[in-house]
């Protein structure tokens, strides 16, 4: 009988780890439709611009054996000013076709690159820029091997993309000449805790902890190890933090702790309107003031 006890409760803790774990490692995304509704049919940023530029579709290789999907605006062949666009979870780049408007017509050239199973990148699990930031290395890694070390090269992220920019700078190569991160999350512990009490009312222990071993198990990680908080102590490049105040997915105090930990060389602008990376959705224009007397005062223009 008590054999059975045991077996029993087994099962059901196994269970519990594997559908959480599942909905961490294969988080919904937005069907293609409804990210097109959204971005282009709701005007978030102007379509005839972009039908006037010429633009280059190709992939790049990940090391971990699939392709990352790119699309790359270069109207300015005598310019060196580039940008790379990370866009959030669940999304594609067209999600940062926004943000591309906005550095194009700043007289940058504009790299947009879609995550591990996000797009139509290859890639089988979403681990919050844990392997993510690998590829952004891949990305980089690209810009630089094509247009050469010369070149000034930033890149803007969005939510998780924007936990990318810090894992990989502060872990990999702070080799970039600036970075923009927008909603970005301190730890992916403490984000996840959050969502799980948010979303599902459940205590911590033992639903998390049972994610935790079983997102281990499957996706060869730790979610511990996704700690952007502890790699932007690594990085001496500047970066400007940006986080709506309204945001309620993850909330400001994400990015206020981000910026008390970079020792330097940083800039927090807190948007006044809007709820989760919807600062320059609600707040252009100061947005961009933002962006501008951030690019200004790093001699880049």
């Amino acid at each position: 009988m008590y054999l059975y006890i045991v077996v029993f409760i087994t099962c059901i803790l196994s269970a519990i780890g594997y559908y959480f774990s599942s909905r961490i490692m294969f988080i919904q995304k937005k069907s293609d439709d409804f990210i097109y509704n959204r971005e282009v049919l709701g005007h978030k940023f102007d379509k005839s611009f972009f039908n006037s530029l010429d633009c280059e579709q190709f992939y790049i290789n990940s090391r971990f054996g699939y392709k990352l999907s790119c699309t790359f605006f270069k109207p300015y062949e005598n310019k060196n000013k580039f940008i790379i666009l990370s866009h959030g979870v669940t999304v594609n780049s067209l999600n940062s076709y926004k943000y591309a408007e906005l550095f194009l017509k700043r007289g940058f050239n504009v790299l947009l690159y879609e995550h591990r199973r996000h797009g139509k990148s290859g890639g089988t699990t979403t681990s919050y820029g844990y392997y993510e930031k690998f590829d952004l290395k891949s990305i980089v890694d690209w810009v630089y091997g094509k247009f050469g070390d010369d070149i000034i090269l930033g890149i803007h992220g969005e939510s998780m993309g924007a936990a990318t920019i810090i894992l990989y700078a502060g872990e990999l190569d702070d080799r970039c000449n600036f970075y923009i991160c927008d909603s970005a999350f301190v730890d992916l512990e403490i984000q996840l805790k959050y969502q799980l009490k948010k979303i599902y009312n459940l205590p911590v222990f033992p639903f998390f902890h049972l994610s935790k071993l079983f997102v281990f198990f499957r996706d060869k990680y730790w979610l511990s190890s996704v700690s952007p908080v502890s790699a932007i102590k690594n990085i001496n490049n500047p970066i400007l933090l940006i986080h709506c105040c309204n945001d309620d997915y993850t909330l400001s105090f994400h990015s206020k702790n981000l910026y008390e930990k970079k020792r330097d060389n940083k800039v927090l602008y807190i948007a006044e309107y809007g709820k989760h990376a919807c600062a320059l959705n609600e707040n252009r224009s100061s947005y961009e003031a933002a962006i501008d007397d951030f690019l200004k005062s790093n001699s880049i223009s």
